[in-house]
């Protein structure tokens, strides 16, 4: 096996064209982890934000970005008994030895197995996204038939999975989007849509009882609105200073408030695989790009106007 990969690495915060292709040594995995080749590198929000120094949690560069993988194993570290060298995965990883790479080490519990329906690049535009549509309905808010969920930006990565999984738990479910993507959401299953460019949801959305909100800002204090008593809004953008005025207004009108992150978890995976193998849920692919061409993924997904994912390939 070669010794040598391409990343993509920063060496300073900033904008997409601090990025830049280099080649450095492959990782060796320690204790619980596995060296995988990446097949497919998933693009989120996180990235950008990670890259311009918005979100500082992975300390200072210079790092790799990347959280979703889709690849083989090549080798495992010690006390590894899940998985072995031959076995397609998919799953997290994190800076500084992030997934825009050839190859990435990262935690076995963060890792699954590829969904059998689905090839290399579908699986690797599902790992954060899924968990963090999945994670809050699920296990937060455990919505269930008959509820009324309402979905923000329901086309984008984990809007347009949160319309699918709130489907298959029996939810009634609203999404917000421009007009030009109700027909994909419609046939995601989506039950009411509300083009936020021509109406105020919250003038119209009603009787909620969970809110899924990937936007934040202004988002969050309309969105209690629409709330039921009881209900709950749930944050999932992961950076905002205005949190701590939504969970008091919330707090006051007996309404709760959740600021939600996604916790890495191959058993969380498996459950979205069932969902994938069953035909109940399907992540759309924006764009697939080149490793080389990770600035222009980010410069698009800094648009906000991503149906679905982008996905770079190695």
């Amino acid at each position: 096996m070669t010794t040598r990969m391409r990343a993509v690495s920063q060496r300073s915060y900033g904008g997409p064209k601090v990025l830049e292709l280099v080649e450095t040594g492959l990782p060796t995995p320690g204790p619980g982890e596995a060296l995988v080749r990446v097949y497919a590198a998933g693009v989120n929000p996180a990235d950008w934000k990670i890259r311009s120094g918005m979100v500082r949690k992975f300390g200072a560069p210079p790092f790799t970005l990347g959280l979703d993988l889709c690849g083989v194993v090549e080798a495992v570290g010690e006390q590894v008994t899940r998985f072995r060298p031959g076995d397609e995965v998919y799953g997290c990883a994190f800076p500084p030895h992030g997934t825009y790479a050839e190859y990435v080490v990262a935690p076995v519990e963060a890792l699954a197995a590829v969904p059998a329906s689905i090839d290399h690049v579908h699986a690797a535009a599902l790992p954060v996204a899924a968990l963090t549509a999945w994670q809050p309905l699920v296990r937060v808010a455990a919505v269930g038939t008959g509820q009324r969920v309402l979905i923000h930006a329901a086309a984008g990565g984990i809007g347009h999975l949160a319309v699918q999984i709130a489907k298959t738990r029996g939810a009634y479910v609203i999404g917000t989007a421009q007009e030009s993507k109700h027909a994909f959401l419609r046939d995601l299953g989506a039950d009411e849509l509300i083009d936020y460019t021509t109406t105020d949801f919250a003038a119209v959305a009603r009787d909620i009882d969970v809110v899924l909100d990937p936007i934040s800002g202004d988002y969050g204090p309309r969105s209690l609105d629409t709330l039921t008593p009881g209900g709950i809004l749930i944050d999932v953008r992961g950076t905002g200073p205005d949190r701590i005025a939504v969970r008091e207004q919330a707090k006051a009108r007996g309404l709760r408030f959740v600021e939600f992150g996604f916790t890495p978890s191959g058993a969380d995976l498996e459950s979205i695989t069932n969902l994938v193998e069953r035909g109940s849920l399907r992540v759309a692919v924006d764009q697939v790009l080149p490793l080389e061409d990770a600035a222009k993924a980010h410069e698009l997904s800094e648009t906000n106007h991503v149906k679905g994912k982008i996905v770079l390939t190695p």
